[in-house]
């Protein structure tokens, strides 16, 4: 009984000092990027404070988001309304938190299942190739001979105005491009030896896309992922500031662009300045975020750093 139990605290103590190398290891990547990449470095803290305005946007409000008073109609920034009041009279602090729920859950969906599935079909593609990889890389040149945003244009335009569609029509016009990135790296990886040994031991079709193919393609994904953030954060904003994205009655920082037309930008030069902003510093840090970790995780620029 006492071996037993002797036994479980070692296997206990073994797990334990598992998970801590694990957490450490974890933490030293982290200071070695933020050491060699510090520009990345700020671009990760940037990404990360939006992200938490997102998740705490309802705390964070200080009124309303559709709350108009006509005696606040283009009312300059004051400590009662930190960003000023738009052509209703709306507060703009509140308006711009809340937008940044809709661009953050816009971007990261559409850009996690954009990528997801065209990492999956870029990996198969590569790894079965023949009959099956010529047609599916044509109807990949036939998507891409259109601009990603005419695409989702189109899509919104068949789908009708909503988050949901948003999220939708940009994951479809993200997965060309995906799939042609993964694709390229993958036909790389399917030549490697340990590939060529799996194939030979018999290993099935799934067991090395899954366990040998996809993680030594991971990096071009995460790479892939930030950018894609990037670009979807500005195609909602482009699709709502046309008309085509989120609803009317829906915050988003598109539609307080498109709000802040030529006739009341000589009344509140404000109104156009704060959701632009917003867009190019949560735009410019996943960039500079995706591009320094393209720096850290490409083998072939390691040493040009």
């Amino acid at each position: 009984m006492s071996q037993q139990r002797e036994a479980i605290l070692v296997t206990e103590d073994s797990q334990a000092i598992t998970g801590l190398r694990a957490r450490l290891s974890l933490w030293n990547h982290v200071q070695f990027f933020f050491r060699k990449k510090p520009l990345g470095a700020v671009g990760a803290v940037m990404a990360l404070f939006v992200v938490v305005v997102a998740i705490f946007a309802p705390a964070i409000q200080t009124r309303d988001v559709n709350l108009t008073d006509h005696t606040k109609l283009y009312a300059t920034p004051s400590g009662e309304m930190f960003l000023g009041g738009d052509h209703l009279g709306r507060d703009m602090f509140s308006r711009l938190v809340a937008g940044s729920r809709i661009s953050i859950r816009v971007g990261l969906i559409s850009a996690l299942v954009g990528c997801t599935f065209g990492l999956i079909v870029g990996v198969s593609s590569a790894y079965y190739g023949g009959i099956y990889d010529l047609i599916l890389q044509r109807i990949i040149d036939s998507v891409i001979a259109f601009p990603g945003l005419v695409l989702a244009l189109a899509l919104m335009a068949a789908l009708g105005s909503s988050i949901n569609n948003v999220i939708i029509a940009l994951s479809i016009s993200f997965m060309p491009t995906t799939v042609r990135l993964i694709r390229s790296q993958a036909l790389a990886v399917k030549e490697m030896d340990y590939v060529l040994a799996a194939n030979a031991v018999g290993a099935s079709s799934a067991r090395i896309i899954f366990r040998h193919m996809i993680p030594n393609v991971f990096a071009i994904w995460i790479v892939t992922f930030t950018f894609l953030m990037g670009t979807a954060i500005i195609a909602e904003a482009s699709l709502s500031f046309l008309g085509l994205g989120v609803g009317p009655d829906v915050p988003s920082w598109g539609g307080m662009l498109r709000g802040a037309t030529k006739n009341y930008v000589g009344i509140g030069p404000w109104l156009p300045v704060v959701p632009g902003m917003a867009i190019f510093a949560v735009v410019f840090s996943w960039n500079i975020l995706g591009d320094s970790l393209r720096d850290v995780l490409d083998p072939r620029l390691r040493g040009t750093q």
